[in-house]
Formats: structure tokens, sequence, C-alpha cells
């Protein structure tokens, strides 16, 4: 292999991640929070977003966001709330 081409690591898709597309779209999510500024959750040289990104998702470091979860949970709560004044 010739020397000048570096390696880039493959990352293992966590067990709890349900798919690869999921993977991608949350470190894409988090490389864009990366290149604004946010702190990396990995110590190490400074590397491109895109890789740190990846290595936060593949270690668990980065925790899903799901909108229509948020939304159950919230409604959920809010019936709780309902309940206990009655």
């Amino acid at each position: 292999m010739d020397e000048d081409v570096k390696e880039v690591p493959l990352f293992k898709l966590p067990e709890e991640m349900e798919s690869k597309y999921r993977f991608v779209t949350l470190a894409s999510l988090r490389a864009e929070q990366l290149q604004a500024g946010a702190l990396p959750r990995v110590a190490g040289p400074a590397r491109k977003a895109t890789l740190l990104a990846q290595e936060e998702v593949a270690r668990g470091l980065v925790e899903p966001y799901d909108p229509a979860l948020e939304a159950e949970l919230a409604a959920t709560a809010a019936e709780e709330d309902l309940e206990e004044e009655e």
C-alpha cells in the first residue's frame, strides 16, 4: 500500500443501533454540532469532524434523538399531570 495514503478507520455499528442509516444520520448531525463549535467527547489528535462524530456514535457517547419519541413522552407526561390533578 502507498505510504502517502492514510487509512480511514471503519467503525463497528453499535449493537443497540438499529441500522446503518441511523448510524450515519446520527453521526452527520453530531458532525454538524462539532463544526458549529461543540466540544468533542473523545480525546485525541485533531481530526475531521466527521471522523470524530463517527467515533463518538460508535462508542455510544451520542444519545439518539427521536422527535416522535420525545413527543410521545411529552404527551404521556401531560396525561399523568392531568390524572394527578383529578
